[in-house]
């Protein structure tokens, strides 16, 4: 297995002075998710949990419904990246081929075999654990995640998506070089745990995009809190699918943009102001 970090030399100038040295990075690899022989997509990604990665990956993108849907992984390495081999059962083999026939041809975009906007933007299955959550819980969580981020402490370069539960504690934290990479690890690791998302916070390292907040709602997720800003689509999707979307939460401070029912006080549960538009 390819080592997620590595040493590069460098120049570093620093207080007028130049310095030779060496700075850790972290690997970027093309990783390719090939389903019964037919490469599927090429992503970039670090190389590290490779497994959780394609399991969390076809999850996210509906391609399987459990982990038994998978018959067999490989990972295979050359001089051009790392190739995900898996083989599925032949029910999801056929519907993965009827997905493919749906594509009129090669595209760029990040949503292929989706025929319409309608479609691309259809919330996912409503969320509507009644979990609950206080500040101090969600401060806690957070202050978990530094000392599991052992590639970002190396590199200071990666994503981080975690899954913290209260009586638990840090239950899962997978990172990568793409956000949306170390979100679907973390779906990987949580499956093949057998542990659901729906007890506890969904923590992001990153801002939060709408698919972020699709993939979040495929886990069952029922808050997620993340230290950058969501974007208005997001907000719009989290409100749709029934999930607390928190974010520029750093230390004790956040701002809850939707659903804040599930976040409470010691007395009150938290009250809207304004409907989410």
């Amino acid at each position: 297995m390819t080592d997620p970090v590595r040493r590069q030399s460098r120049i570093a100038w620093r207080q007028g002075r130049a310095a030779n040295g060496e700075r850790a990075l972290p690997v970027e690899t093309a990783v390719a998710l090939v389903f019964n022989g037919s490469s599927h997509a090429v992503m970039m990604a670090s190389p590290a949990d490779l497994e959780d990665f394609a399991l969390g990956f076809s999850l996210a993108e509906g391609i399987i419904d459990t982990p038994q849907d998978i018959q067999n992984l490989d990972i295979e390495t050359n001089q051009h990246g790392i190739e995900l081999r898996l083989w599925l059962d032949d029910a999801h083999a056929e519907r993965l081929a009827a997905r493919r026939r749906q594509m009129a041809g090669p595209t760029g975009c990040g949503l292929c075999g989706i025929e319409s906007l309608e479609q691309a933007m259809q919330p996912p299955a409503k969320v509507d654990a009644a979990s609950r959550f206080t500040p101090q819980m969600i401060a806690q969580a957070l202050a978990s995640m530094a000392p599991a981020q052992a590639l970002n402490t190396e590199t200071r370069a990666v994503h981080a998506a975690g899954y913290w539960e209260p009586g638990l504690g840090l239950v899962a934290l997978r990172e990568d070089v793409g956000r949306h990479n170390a979100l679907d690890k973390l779906a990987g690791a949580l499956a093949r745990s057998g542990n659901p998302a729906a007890r506890g916070l969904l923590l992001l390292t990153s801002r939060v995009s709408v698919e972020m907040v699709q993939k979040a709602a495929r886990l069952g997720a029922p808050v997620i809190v993340a230290v950058s800003a969501p974007t208005t689509l997001a907000v719009q999707m989290a409100d749709a699918a029934g999930i607390t979307l928190i974010a520029v939460a750093r230390g004790e401070e956040f701002e809850i943009f939707t659903h804040v029912d599930r976040v409470v006080t010691d007395r009150v549960v938290m009250e809207a102001t304004d409907h989410v538009a």
